[in-house]
């Protein structure tokens, strides 16, 4: 038995359908996408190792948006359920600190992230692997293509994988076009919910998909069906996660400060810091969406995350006297009541959005500012932060309600943060009457 080959008695994982389709695969580009918890990051990172195994001296990289996002996602599935119990190229750094994993017939696995990309991509690889491709730009696609010249592995491709985004994204229209080639995966193909034998869901199977029929919307389209649609009735709809999300750099010490909450404990709990920059753009930098825990908790966390931070100009919150009092209890700082006005709100931000004089616009989202990922939401696919509720932020047509009236209040809560900053920063730019800003 050749160690590369994936058998019971070597490890478990046996792939099937689209699984096994994406390894085999030796297309110069292709992709795995489909709904949530098919195992396509799975497959992916098995297709490494075992070309990390079988062609020895072969370089293949692994890579994201960012290289803190890896972290907690790509790599802990890479130690956790591909690499064998006990492998030497497990040893090491521990993973934030990681540069590589490193075999002993000379093959290197490199991991990297695109805000750092000349850590990576000044060398030469047989494969690369992008996960979560729709993060990326397709220049930064097409960037990624180059290193591909190594020359050991007979074949040089970059493999992706992917959820479902909107149906006019580069990645789909990449496909449609036959330059990359997509694989659509289902929850079939994952053997820990669903036994082929039997024709029937697993225990776990039928829990994982319980939890995706209650979504709704163009999360429950993407994440259940698999499908590349962009959601009805879209507010900000000129939102572009490739413009308006940047990657994190240092906040000049002068830009004034703002925090901005939105209660909750059931519901997540939602506290922003933003920086404001001398033309008055607004950068968000740090974020906790958070449930189950108190305002007390949050208040002390917030105080460590910020301790070597200029104070807050203002600090804006939802209008619970209750929650408003503790807060200034525990961190001894005075709070603003937001002002609460939705149309003219969304219709602040929808202004901040759109490109300025200058084509920029004046409102930003930095990766990477979660202060700690909510794994209850994770679970139950909803949003962990401000940029995952956007696209879904729709009209509420329902009732008779015209859109344009009033948003679905759903998964709304970094949204509201960010309508209520808009509103405290730009309200002499807003045309309402004096009388309504109380």
């Amino acid at each position: 038995m050749r160690r590369h080959e994936i058998t019971e008695r070597n490890r478990p994982y046996q792939p099937v359908g689209a699984a096994r389709e994406f390894i085999l695969c030796k297309d110069p580009e292709v992709l795995l996408c489909g709904p949530a918890g098919t195992g396509k990051s799975r497959a992916a990172l098995e297709k490494l190792h075992l070309c990390a195994e079988k062609y020895a001296g072969c370089r293949l990289l692994i890579i994201r948006k960012t290289r803190a996002s890896l972290t907690e996602t790509g790599l802990v599935t890479y130690e956790r359920d591909v690499l064998p119990e006990g492998h030497p190229a497990a040893l090491g750094p521990k993973r934030e600190h990681r540069h590589s994993y490193k075999y002993p017939n000379g093959s290197e696995i490199v991991v990297g992230g695109m805000d750092k990309p000349s850590k990576t991509l000044s060398t030469e690889y047989d494969i690369i692997y992008v996960q979560e491709a729709t993060e990326l730009s397709e220049d930064e696609w097409e960037t990624l293509t180059r290193p591909l010249r190594n020359g050991v592995i007979p074949y040089q491709q970059i493999i992706a994988d992917c959820n479902p985004a909107q149906r006019t994204h580069w990645l789909k229209l990449r496909c449609d076009a036959g330059r990359t080639r997509m694989i659509e995966s289902r929850h079939e193909d994952n053997p820990l919910l669903y036994d082929r034998k039997r024709g029937e869901w697993t225990e776990r199977g039928r829990a994982y998909i319980a939890v995706l029929d209650r979504l709704t919307g163009v999360r429950y389209l993407r994440l259940r069906k698999g499908l590349w649609v962009s959601a009805e009735g879209i507010i900000y709809d000129e939102w572009d996660a490739t413009v308006h999300v940047v990657n994190r750099f240092p906040i000049p010490a002068d830009w004034r400060r703002y925090w901005v909450i939105d209660f909750g404990f059931t519901n997540p709990f939602v506290w922003q810091a933003w920086a404001e920059d001398p033309d008055g753009r607004l950068y968000r930098y740090r974020e906790i969406y958070k449930t189950r825990r108190t305002v007390a908790e949050h208040a002390q966390e917030i105080k460590r995350v910020c301790a070597d931070e200029p104070r807050p100009v203002a600090v804006i919150c939802d209008h619970d006297a209750e929650d408003r009092a503790t807060f200034t209890l525990e961190t001894n700082m005075s709070t603003v009541a937001a002002i609460k006005m939705v149309s003219p709100g969304i219709q602040a931000v929808k202004e901040r959005l759109k490109p300025a004089g200058d084509g920029k616009p004046r409102l930003y989202l930095m990766r990477d500012s979660l202060v700690e990922l909510d794994q209850e939401l994770v679970d139950r696919k909803l949003p962990t932060c401000t940029e995952d509720e956007v696209e879904g932020y729709v009209w509420d047509t329902s009732h008779g309600q015209k859109r344009g009236e009033q948003p679905v209040k759903e998964n709304d809560h970094g949204c509201d943060c960010m309508r209520y900053l808009v509103m405290h920063v730009d309200r002499g730019r807003v045309e309402l009457a004096p009388s309504l800003w109380g």
